[in-house]
């Protein structure tokens, strides 16, 4: 385990100090165990969490009669194996993507000789093309025989019954290993209009674009290379129609570019695709998370209730943690899991006014339908700290702040009684930032605790809306060009909120507060 013990999250508070907490590796009969009333709960109100053990990688959801099919990476051998124990795939169904309901295993690990499932892509094969009936589900997926980076391939399995359970399409890879490391995460698309399948695939620095015409035999065609930013995982593909009325490909990726003073998030790339080659509009790309845990993220179609698509939006969704410290949590010890998703997003496209363009975020429209409790307190001016008369442990602020002259304003979050322990988010001169180092989290290095995106001051004025839940903040900046997302311990008994400036006076306007019940 890397970075703070878990149990050093309860050390010296009141909290921990009338906890007892549950054995680290109780087996299975410790998955999802009732906290004690001592310890309390940290599992999220309302972000998606899974239900027992752990889960790392998001795949891709897919719409199928009706609903959402969302696949994750599952490890229910993580309390006895750890996270070398090997994944599998694990299935929740949602129609509104902020309630869903757990269907287990889909994708089952070690059945064959291959070992477990890592990262991939479900399709719905519409039109047969792989043989196993029209519209049966076909997922894509890596796998190491025996283990390590030089192995990794890529492999099929296949539903008939509506994604709900698969099987292995033999033993042997649809896309084998051509002698190189880093060989992983294969998304598909359909490209409709060349009437054949299109593979994005993770080779170290570079994408491979690869073509097939049913799923089972792929050709490699041409790769978009991007160094500097770290190994990519976890490649996305996809067209959207942005707010002028003009239609642009996006390729993302995941990349930890810590190293190079950038975010670990999902990198992109506006651009075109010829079906073959992507070019990008610039070299370097943007980013849609500027926090420090929303990794291994997937963006997909945005459908309404009667499956029509929408062309100018999609859905993506997160992992809220990170590999430098992914074993870190209290959900371990009070909840009998460790794995929490972002909330799920809608993403647009928008053309920025000095040219170019850029996604924007919003939280997905239905929480607004899980709204149990309000709060407007109205317009509020602030010079120096103000106390709110609010205590909570997950919720959303929104508001919007002006003002003529000042250095920074903000809210300080899950603040404790005494105000010396919270989570500091707003702006600060030329940046919005999301602070984490004033309570407790899981970076024990002490490097990773304030995130950046650009902010223009000269404007004097800034829109944020901020989800807070018990393991989590995200906050949107504006029209969401800018998400900070990161994971955050506070103490049970930290759950006081409130507003503050540096260096001025202003006025946050129209602040409100709305908790949730999913």
């Amino acid at each position: 385990m890397r970075g703070l013990s878990r149990r050093a999250l309860f050390a010296g508070t009141t909290v921990g100090a009338a906890t007892v907490l549950l054995p680290a590796a109780a087996g299975p009969a410790a998955a999802k165990p009732k906290a004690t009333a001592a310890c309390g709960s940290y599992r999220a109100a309302y972000h998606f969490t899974v239900p027992d053990q752990w889960k790392n990688d998001p795949q891709r959801p897919v719409w199928i009669d009706g609903e959402y099919h969302y696949y994750y990476l599952y490890n229910p051998d993580y309390f006895t194996g750890g996270t070398e124990a090997g994944t599998a795939w694990r299935l929740a169904t949602s129609r509104d993507l902020v309630s869903f309901t757990d269907r287990g295993i889909a994708v089952p690990k070690d059945t064959t000789v291959n070992g477990d499932a890592w990262s991939g892509s479900a399709v719905v094969d519409t039109g047969n093309t792989a043989g196993f009936g029209a519209g049966a589900v076909i997922v894509l997926v890596t796998m190491s025989p025996g283990g390590g980076t030089d192995r990794q391939a890529q492999f099929l399995y296949y539903s008939t019954d509506g994604g709900r359970t698969f099987r292995p399409h033999g033993t042997d890879p649809v896309l084998p290993n051509p002698g190189v490391r880093d060989f992983r995460d294969p998304k598909v698309v359909r490209d409709e209009e060349r009437g054949r399948w299109v593979m994005t695939l993770a080779e170290n620095d570079k994408v491979g674009f690869y073509h097939s015409a049913d799923l089972k035999s792929w050709t490699y065609v041409s790769g978009f290379v991007k160094g500097g930013i770290g190994v990519l995982e976890c490649p996305d593909l996809f067209r959207i129609t942005a707010d002028d009325g003009t239609r642009k490909w996006v390729l993302g990726v995941s990349a930890n570019a810590k190293g190079a003073g950038l975010p670990n998030t999902y990198a992109y790339w506006t651009g075109s695709f010829d079906g073959t080659t992507f070019t990008a509009d610039a070299s370097d790309p943007q980013w849609l998370d500027h926090g420090w845990d929303w990794y291994g993220a997937v963006t997909f179609e945005k459908r309404a209730a009667d499956g029509t698509l929408d062309e100018g939006a999609r859905y993506a969704i997160g992992w809220l943690n990170n590999w430098d410290y992914a074993n870190t949590t209290p959900t371990i010890d009070s909840d009998g899991f460790n794995g929490t998703d972002s909330i799920v997003r809608e993403v647009t496209l928008k053309r920025a006014s000095s040219g170019g363009y850029y996604l924007a975020s919003r939280p997905v429209a239905a929480l607004d339908s899980y709204v149990s409790r309000t709060l407007s307190l109205g317009d509020l001016e602030v010079s120096g700290t103000r106390l709110l008369d609010y205590t909570g442990t997950a919720y959303e602020l929104t508001c919007e702040i002006t003002w003529d002259q000042l250095t920074g304003a903000g809210a300080q979050l899950r603040r404790s009684p005494d105000g010396g322990r919270h989570v500091d988010a707003g702006i600060y001169r030329d940046y919005a930032f999301l602070n984490r180092r004033n309570t407790v989290n899981p970076d024990a290095s002490g490097r990773w605790q304030e995130s950046h995106s650009p902010f223009d001051q000269g404007a004097r004025t800034v829109r944020l809306r901020i989800l807070v839940d018990r393991t989590s903040v995200e906050m949107f900046v504006d029209d969401g060009r800018y998400v900070h997302s990161s994971e955050v311990f506070p103490y049970l008994i930290d759950t006081g909120l409130a507003l503050f400036t540096i260096d001025g006076t202003a006025v946050f306007r129209n602040v409100v507060i709305r908790e949730f019940a999913v």
